[in-house]
């Protein structure tokens, strides 16, 4: 069958990779979609495994149109009994970009007008709609007019894990913070540290990659393709019962995360536990200022999301907050790469080191970088013995200042 993945802007090739190593044929990586091709079982194994996938949608008809008349005509053509059963409820999520239709909601409306239209001409009952836990749930991207229907295999975003039972004011998305650990290049053995760790999401994701353990186990309720006509539930519970004996219960790496709110690390082990990580992700209450690595002999990762501050007049706040973190990495990180996530560019050039890497990702409708700094140890490189002398424009400045922003 021919499958559709979505994700968030930056993380397409990742999603890619991730689908290739289930054993996905892909066809196809555009803006936050990547389209693959697999069978019954690759379904599954993607509803249970991808940590990268928003939505895993199942398309069916394509078609164009041009006005309200031709979207009525064209759903119309489709017959719904094929997809919609007998006492199923359904629902349309529907997403409209450079069209001549200006609202996507009348677009969705519209959809289900022709369908429930269709029900009552032939059958004489019409299926009910469910906007919050339908059976079938189907989704509608139209693009400059051109609209692909499709069954939505899981029923909801995959981002909603299941596992995350309280957040703080400005939450990463999973799929975001799996995001964040999967660009770092993390290999699940080095020490993982975020100091600034919130609601925890960046350690669970983190901890759920290092225990092999399979992020969908954790969906609440069905997935939409439990629904489905051609749904094998045998096949479905082999799968499930597969995933569950990949997770790995010795530690495989020491992580660990701090915050200064003692509510915020009570939150966050309320996650941890809820994820069945809490024997392996360890946390404490802890200035920023006061983070530090666990071993001086074995180099890790730092990832952290520090707030952006977004409110009129934090500025100076924030600037302070930026120059203690970069403070904290170089004093006590040394060996370590960093990575600080940010919509706060100006702020992150108080950090005070050069990123070595400055990767372009959203968080919501925030413009963010992933920053990279290689923290190394004492000098990068041996300073010369006789270093040469400055020269008159070198002596009329301090030399450029170290930015982690643009």
């Amino acid at each position: 069958m021919h499958l559709t993945a979505t994700t968030q802007f930056g993380l397409e090739e990742l999603l890619a990779d991730e689908l290739y190593s289930l054993g996905a044929d892909i066809t196809h990586i555009g803006s936050r979609a990547v389209e693959f091709i697999g069978d019954q079982r690759l379904l599954y194994e993607v509803a249970l495994w991808s940590r990268l996938s928003m939505r895993l949608l199942r398309p069916f008809a394509a078609f164009y149109a041009a006005d309200e008349k031709a979207l009525y005509r064209e759903v119309s053509r489709i017959d719904w009994q094929d997809f919609i059963g007998p006492g199923q409820t359904f629902a349309i999520t529907s997403v409209v970009n450079r069209s001549t239709f200006e609202h996507s909601l009348f677009v969705a409306q519209l959809t289900k007008d022709a369908i429930v239209d269709q029900f009552r001409e032939r059958t004489g009952e019409r299926p009910s709609v469910d906007t919050r836990t339908p059976d079938i749930r189907l989704h509608l991207r139209m693009s400059e007019n051109e609209v692909i229907l499709s069954l939505d295999a899981a029923g909801d975003s995959l981002h909603r894990r299941g596992y995350r039972q309280h957040t703080n004011e400005a939450p990463l998305n999973e799929v975001l913070a799996a995001g964040l650990v999967m660009l770092s290049g993390w290999d699940g053995k080095k020490p993982l540290i975020d100091p600034m760790c919130g609601s925890a999401t960046i350690l669970t994701e983190a901890g759920l990659l290092a225990q092999r353990i399979a992020p969908g186990l954790f969906h609440q309720g069905k997935f939409g393709f439990e629904n489905w006509y051609d749904f094998e539930p045998e096949l479905w519970s082999q799968v499930r019962e597969e995933a569950k004996a990949q997770r790995l219960e010795e530690p495989q790496a020491y992580i660990a995360g701090s915050d200064l709110d003692p509510k915020v690390i009570d939150m966050a082990a309320a996650n941890i536990t809820a994820a069945g990580l809490e024997d392996f992700i360890r946390l404490s209450v802890r200035d920023v200022k006061d983070a530090v690595a666990p071993s001086k002999e074995e180099p890790g990762i730092v990832i952290t999301n520090p707030p952006y501050g977004e409110r009129i007049g934090e500025e100076a706040e924030m600037e302070a907050l930026y120059k203690t973190i970069g403070d904290a990495l170089k004093a006590n990180f040394q060996g370590y790469d960093a990575f600080v996530f940010t919509g706060n560019l100006e702020a992150a050039k108080r950090i005070g080191l050069k990123a070595a890497r400055r990767t372009p990702l959203f968080n919501g409708p925030i413009d963010c970088r992933l920053l990279k700094y290689e923290l190394y140890r004492g000098s990068r490189r041996a300073p010369s013995p006789h270093p040469p002398a400055p020269s008159p424009a070198e002596r009329g400045s301090y030399g450029g200042a170290e930015d982690g922003g643009e």
